[in-house]
């Protein structure tokens, strides 16, 4: 008799150890559990830690609400001025209500890439080249707003989209590169005039302060050649002035009436 006992509590000891072991879960810190009984969602999803379900009657499914790094395949499209390019992103989402998660979509995961797929193709046949290169970060807040409105309804919120890469054809790039070139030359052009003009009205504003003394010219002319002949030259050139050679001029032409009237002998 006791040792059928005995028996009885040893089976029904292993019994109650199986039962435990098949509806002990443990769920992580960072998922949720979403609990099925008989096909049937539970409305409050279970919290991290220990939590038990009925055998062979409740499904547990765990859901993960870690922000998921997504990136988007390249999509290759035609801008609004008739570039093609190729383009490629990168998605930041989390879930946060595992219970639509589950039955709202049949894989999210899935549903988002397609999403953020359909979206950047979209993005590239509304934008110009210029915003592509230049302008990435309204293009990401826009193509943030397509992904994240059908992404709600799923239990998922899209954190945020990058535009990672734009390939552009060989042939636009050297077309861009020559442009670029041009424009930098076209600068240069710009500035150089610009120095010359500066250059010529201080020449003049020179010019005309010399003009109305003439002994800056002379002074000028002599810290010229004291700048020559620090280079300690074999040659040094010395030049004339215009008013040297004027008032030489004036010294051969006659001064007075006698030198004017013929003589006779």
């Amino acid at each position: 008799m006791i040792q059928e006992l005995v028996g009885v509590i040893v089976a029904a000891g292993a019994a109650g150890l199986v039962y435990l072991a098949a509806a002990a879960r443990v769920v992580k810190q960072y998922e949720r559990g979403v609990v099925f009984r008989l096909g049937r969602v539970n409305d409050a999803h279970r919290p991290p830690g220990f939590t038990m379900i009925i055998p062979m009657v409740d499904r547990l499914r765990k859901v993960n609400m870690q922000i998921v790094t997504m990136p988007v395949p390249a999509q290759e499209g035609i801008t609004r001025d008739n570039v093609t390019v190729r383009v490629d992103a990168v998605v930041y989402f989390k879930v946060v209500d595992p219970v639509n998660a589950i039955i709202r979509v049949e894989d999210y995961r899935f549903a988002v890439s397609q999403m953020a797929q359909t979206s950047l193709r979209s993005i590239i046949g509304k934008s110009d080249l210029d915003d592509l290169l230049s302008n990435r970060e309204k293009l990401n807040q826009g193509l943030e707003l397509m992904i994240d409105s059908p992404a709600v309804e799923w239990g998922v919120t899209i954190d945020r989209v990058e535009i990672k890469d734009v390939s552009l054809p060989d042939t636009m790039k050297r077309s861009m590169a020559r442009q670029a070139e041009a424009d930098r030359e076209r600068r240069a052009r710009i500035i150089n005039a610009d120095a010359e003009l500066q250059a010529s009205r201080k020449l003049a504003e020179a010019a005309q302060q010399m003009a109305d003394t003439p002994s800056a010219l002379q002074l000028r002319l002599l810290q010229t050649v004291m700048a020559v002949a620090a280079e300690k030259n074999s040659t040094l050139v010395l030049p004339i002035p215009v008013e040297l050679l004027r008032f030489l001029e004036r010294g051969q032409q006659p001064t007075g009436i006698n030198d004017a009237l013929p003589h006779h002998g």
